[in-house]
């Protein structure tokens, strides 16, 4: 894994009177995503999210927070799949889904967001609505959906997958990587995700956790050049 870099303070307003922020393009091209100077609590987390709510970011167990780019490709092809988790979710009535501004505190102490997520009428039934309208607090998904970025290092990613999410108690999660193809299944109680190579022509399967649930690979290849 490539050593993250750390935003600098900078003068104006932000955590405890500073902004961590500083201009990040060429930051994110070199490493892909940015460790800010200050660890935050839960709760300046909470709100530093809503005064940037621009940025991508996640919050670590020991405080530390991770910005992550936004990217316009990466953008169309999270829609198409959050646009398939929700569709069947209204068709189905069952439980909720959430895109990738949704962020959940985890049990092991950290704050996480999916490109897509869904979570049980079962689970859902220890939700507080005030709670879940104004902070991260709330059940842990059942399904998640990450999406590789082109700026995304695949072996991070996998390991937010393994580490982060399985470990707190999602039931199944899927790893697409449209640039090389493969998606990696994760699974409740099984230590390797399964690997499926090659998209076209290929769905994948909510399976027991989401009955009747499909998604087409093909809808988020790549264009090829022409």
């Amino acid at each position: 894994m490539e050593k993250p870099v750390r935003a600098k303070k900078a003068v104006k307003n932000g955590v405890n009177g500073h902004d961590p922020l500083q201009p990040l393009t060429e930051v994110f091209k070199r490493s892909g995503f940015v460790i800010l100077g200050e660890k935050m609590s839960k709760e300046e987390f909470e709100a530093f999210s809503v005064s940037q709510e621009l940025l991508q970011m996640e919050r670590e167990s020991d405080g530390t927070v991770i910005i992550m780019p936004v990217h316009r490709a990466s953008g169309k092809r999270e829609l198409r799949v959050g646009t398939f988790v929700e569709m069947w979710r209204y068709q189905t009535q069952k439980g909720d889904a959430y895109g990738p501004s949704a962020g959940f505190d985890l049990p092991a102490g950290s704050t996480r967001s999916a490109d897509a997520a869904w979570i049980s009428d079962e689970r859902m039934e220890s939700t507080n609505p005030e709670e879940e309208e104004n902070s991260f607090k709330g059940p842990v998904p059942d399904f998640v959906v990450e999406v590789r970025s082109g700026s995304d290092r695949i072996e991070r990613v996998k390991e937010k997958m393994k580490s982060v999410w399985m470990k707190n108690g999602v039931r199944l999660a899927w790893l697409i990587d449209p640039y090389d193809e493969k998606a990696y299944l994760y699974r409740e109680g099984e230590e390797e995700p399964e690997i499926v190579k090659g998209f076209s022509g290929k769905k994948l399967s909510g399976e027991n956790v989401m009955p009747g649930f499909e998604f087409p690979l093909d809808a988020v290849m790549l264009k090829k050049k022409k």
